[in-house]
């Protein structure tokens, strides 16, 4: 009876997950990708998964069966458990469907902590150019180098320095909070003959401003002299000198952005952003 209530348990794993490879990456059912393209995605994946200890794969279909592009890519998840090193395990995903032109990028495990639903909408909205333009391995590797970028920085602790490193120059960091130490010394500002020079003219110019203000002001005005028991308005009139007609756009509803994450329906949460092309 034990071996019985044991084997009804929901713990064997699915029989399209114990067949499933998870050295591979790309699965480019729609055939948008050439022979050498796809070998060439399959080892940037394998290379930059091995860093980030996370499978990074490609989805591409012409039709979803009749579900969401979401629910598609929860039931791969579920159905098929890759990730890096253990089945159901860290995976970064991006889904497309030439059929009704839609992408989902989704994170799961690791991945979801490390590829936020804000990360995954600024990997969305860089790629979506490419891939409007017919340039899928471009959008492709550029999703896999940017995820693998992001999963080596810490999420985002709501101090806004989210984002890619900057590198200039000889490949130092180049911070947008970052000053010159090393102050030059020579510059004019710190020499004191030019500091004594400007004290002089900033002097100068106040004494200026009080000697105008201290002379005598003028008190008679136009209703001095009238006498307002007597004075009437004899004769009034408007002129039309123009019109002017603002206009403003009327504000769309946006239905091809943002998304987010949610939970498979193998109880697996993750992170999500989902868009048109």
């Amino acid at each position: 009876m034990i071996a019985v209530l044991l084997l009804l348990l929901p713990w064997a794993m699915p029989a399209k997950a114990e067949n499933f490879d998870r050295n591979k990456y790309i699965y480019d059912f729609a055939h948008l990708l050439t022979d050498n393209e796809a070998a060439e995605l399959q080892n940037i994946a394998s290379e930059l998964g091995k860093e980030r200890e996370t499978a990074f794969i490609i989805l591409t279909v012409s039709g979803t069966d009749g579900k969401d592009i979401v629910q598609y890519v929860e039931d791969f998840y579920d159905d098929n458990a890759p990730g890096y090193d253990q089945p159901h395990g860290n995976t970064a995903i991006l889904a497309i469907d030439m059929q009704e032109r839609d992408i989902y990028l989704a994170g799961f495990k690791k991945a979801e902590q490390y590829l936020s639903d804000g990360r995954l909408d600024q990997i969305r909205d860089n790629i979506t150019p490419d891939l409007s333009d017919g340039h899928y391995f471009q959008a492709f590797s550029a999703f896999i180098t940017a995820s693998h970028e992001y999963m080596g920085n810490e999420p985002n602790d709501g101090s806004g320095s989210d984002g890619y490193s900057d590198y200039g120059p000889g490949g130092s960091s180049v911070g947008y909070n970052g000053y010159d130490s090393g102050a030059d010394q020579e510059n004019i500002f710190f020499q004191w003959w030019f500091q004594l020079i400007a004290s002089f003219i900033v002097a100068g110019v106040v004494v200026a401003i009080m000697a105008y203000r201290s002379g005598g002001r003028v008190t008679v005005n136009a209703g001095t002299y009238m006498n307002s028991d007597q004075s009437r308005v004899l004769n009034k009139y408007d002129n039309f000198v123009r019109q002017t007609v603002t206009r403003q756009r009327k504000p769309s509803n946006n239905t091809h952005s943002g998304g987010g994450g949610g939970i498979t329906g193998g109880g697996h949460s993750h992170s999500g952003s989902r868009g048109k092309f």
